[in-house]
């Protein structure tokens, strides 16, 4: 469980193909502290897990195994050498939940269609895919890239945000620009009200009866 709160960005050291996954070795400094062989660390959002660990001129080197399937459904597969990653460490018992709560399980990936500045602060849209937009509402939580945001406007196709200088100075989202894919995880909550609530309205129908 994460919280969608990014503690820094990573760079990418590697990617690697091997028989039946593909290694990524990410090099970080604060979520590097303290992380073992089976923790996990959410990249870009994705959830991942730490298979080897060595340390490099005061960094650590996170390698992770990536499934085809992972692979195919985040924007991992756009990774190149020296590319900037979102980072944040699991949640911690007894931490503060800062941002809502994010499982780094991608639901599916977004485009950008608009990243702009308005005054201090930046402007974000986002066409999203079906899967997501029945989610998608007005003050609502999303996780784009593993950042957690709030929904200040459902448009169409999508979403829009608004990014403060902070934000964007703290992630990946810096390295953005319009026609980027970014990974999309939906409130864990609203899922879990859209999947019981069919069930629900049946059994009333049942009782009824």
């Amino acid at each position: 469980m994460f919280t969608g709160i990014v503690e820094e960005t990573g760079t990418v050291h590697a990617i690697r193909r091997a028989t039946e996954s593909i290694r990524l070795e990410v090099a970080a400094r604060i979520a590097g502290k303290g992380v073992a062989l089976g923790d996990s660390v959410a990249v870009n959002g994705c959830c991942l897990t730490v298979v080897a660990r060595r340390s490099v001129r005061g960094r650590a080197l996170l390698s992770f195994d990536l499934l085809q399937e992972t692979w195919d459904r985040t924007n991992l597969s756009s990774l190149v050498p020296g590319a900037r990653v979102n980072l944040e460490r699991s949640l911690a018992v007894g931490a503060r939940l800062g941002g809502h709560f994010v499982t780094g399980h991608v639901d599916d990936t977004g485009t950008i269609t608009r990243w702009e500045r308005r005054g201090s602060d930046h402007v974000l849209e986002v066409a999203a895919p079906k899967s997501v937009r029945p989610f998608l509402l007005f003050k609502g939580s999303i996780a784009v890239d593993g950042i957690s945001l709030t929904v200040a406007a459902v448009t169409r196709s999508g979403f829009r945000v608004w990014i403060i200088p902070h934000t964007r100075e703290v992630t990946a989202l810096s390295e953005r620009s319009v026609g980027d894919r970014v990974n999309l995880e939906a409130d864990l909550l609203g899922k879990y009200v859209a999947h019981l609530m069919p069930r629900a309205g049946r059994r009333s129908v049942r009782r009824r009866g």
